[in-house]
């Protein structure tokens, strides 16, 4: 049995000019089409973020070549240039959604002198939701949980949940932490808030190991040709430290 699943993480997928910095938030779509037809041609299991917690909590053995595939912040261009390439090979994705901003621009770029390029509306997500594609919280408002007070984390985790309930009309069991910022406080609050599962930016497989509300992900640059996807694939890995699981045990894991 394979030890590990790659989760890998994406956020935008578009037709984009060449670049030198943020290249971490960026996918030009032709890489992106060129990534999926090599997970397609050499036979890698793209599993939905529920089969992977099923592998992760024995219940299910881990395929070859494991990977999942995420997608934060819920940028419109995935409905265009992402979207319609999964469909083709047949590939499960799930997208985490800022639950304050569906429809919005994504003010955060603005810091930087980027474009706010629009976030996907519920109409949207709704839509996508019928074709397939699985949906998560990135919370409320896309603050750095970790920086907050802790009345304030919960209060990220537990409105983005109810929220982006209401809008798909079912349970909403996923989070991903925005810009990896976690902490203990923030952990215990998605505990408590009822989700299964939760991915940071720590660069390394999941394993049986992990804590399911601490999982790993290694993040796609808009820089990664066929050679750079393999090496982050199998090679990129971060150095873990030991943290406490919620059920009083250690295991390997790095909070951002």
């Amino acid at each position: 049995m394979n030890s590990g699943i790659n989760i890998l993480m994406y956020h935008q997928v578009g037709d984009f000019a060449p670049m030198k910095a943020h290249r971490s938030t960026y996918c030009h779509h032709k890489r992106f089409a060129s990534q999926m037809a090599y997970l397609a041609r050499f036979g890698y299991t793209v599993l939905s973020m529920d089969q992977v917690l099923d592998c992760l909590r024995g219940e299910r053995s881990i395929p070859p070549r494991a990977v999942a595939l995420t997608f934060d912040d819920g940028y419109e261009n995935f409905y265009e240039y992402a979207w319609p390439v999964l469909q083709k090979h047949g590939f499960p994705a799930m997208v985490y959604l800022i639950a304050d901003l569906l429809g919005k621009p994504s003010y955060w770029f603005e810091s930087d002198g980027r474009d706010t390029p629009p976030l996907m509306s519920a109409q949207r997500i709704r839509q996508l939701r019928g074709e397939g594609c699985d949906f998560g919280s990135h919370s409320a408002s896309h603050a750095k949980l970790a920086t907050l007070e802790t009345p304030a984390i919960l209060e990220e985790v537990t409105r983005s949940k109810a929220m982006l309930e209401d809008v798909l009309g079912e349970p909403v069991n996923h989070f991903c932490y925005p810009f990896g910022s976690h902490d203990r406080r923030a952990v215990d609050a998605v505990a408590e808030a009822g989700y299964t599962c939760a991915t940071t930016c720590v660069r390394a497989p999941a394993t049986v190991a992990d804590d399911p509300l601490t999982l790993p992900r290694k993040a796609i640059s808009y820089g990664d040709n066929l050679l750079g996807y393999f090496w982050r694939l199998h090679m990129k890995n971060t150095p873990k430290r030991a943290f406490i699981r919620r059920d009083g045990q250690t295991f390997d894991a790095r909070p951002a």
